[in-house]
């Protein structure tokens, strides 16, 4: 699985590019919680390329919200398709996170 990782300002954006399941999504939980011990992280997660995510990336997203909550923040997910938001719905899970359509609305979210 490849995980493109870039800066906008001081912005970190992860963007994975395939399903988040198994060691892919453990991989990408991985990268996600390095990036947000720092002391003041700014993470977007485009899921724009993610057809589906499993129990393991989810619980993935939950421990980087549960990072940020901490500090009182939440996880930003920007592009997200109509089949992962059904599943982050579904499993009552939507709410822990902040929703923006596109990337570049995320990271404005910042400022």
């Amino acid at each position: 699985m490849k995980i493109e990782r870039s800066t906008v300002g001081t912005v970190d954006v992860l963007k994975p590019s395939a399903a988040l399941i198994e060691d892919d999504a453990t991989d990408f939980t991985k990268l996600l919680l390095a990036r947000l011990k720092s002391p003041n992280p700014r993470v977007v997660v485009s899921l724009q390329d993610v057809p589906y995510m499993d129990s393991t990336a989810l619980e993935g997203l939950l421990d980087g919200s549960d990072e940020l909550a901490q500090r009182a923040a939440a996880l930003k997910l920007a592009q997200v398709p109509p089949t992962c938001r059904e599943i982050l719905e579904l499993t009552g899970l939507a709410g822990r996170f902040r929703f923006f359509e596109e990337v570049q609305d995320a990271v404005r979210s910042y400022l």
